[in-house]
């Protein structure tokens, strides 16, 4: 394949990547809105249950014999 051809195959490739994102209208807002689109069903939830994990992670060092967290968990 020659440079322009070349050239033109990562020109299609970009604009061909770059057309697929749409501004979403107003009344479209409401539709994406729902809670079956969420990524996760009870997200309070899911910030908690990180909060924790972190907390036992970093509270336990590197990953040695004893463990458990330093609140004396597990």
């Amino acid at each position: 394949m020659n440079r322009a051809g070349f050239i033109a195959l990562i020109g299609l490739v970009v604009c061909s990547g770059a057309s697929g994102c749409a501004p979403v209208q107003p009344w479209e807002r409401g539709i994406l809105a729902k809670p079956q689109m969420a990524i996760s069903a009870n997200p309070m939830s899911d910030e908690m249950r990180g909060h924790i994990y972190g907390s036992r992670e970093a509270g336990a060092g590197s990953n040695t014999a004893k463990g458990g967290g330093g609140c004396g968990c597990y």
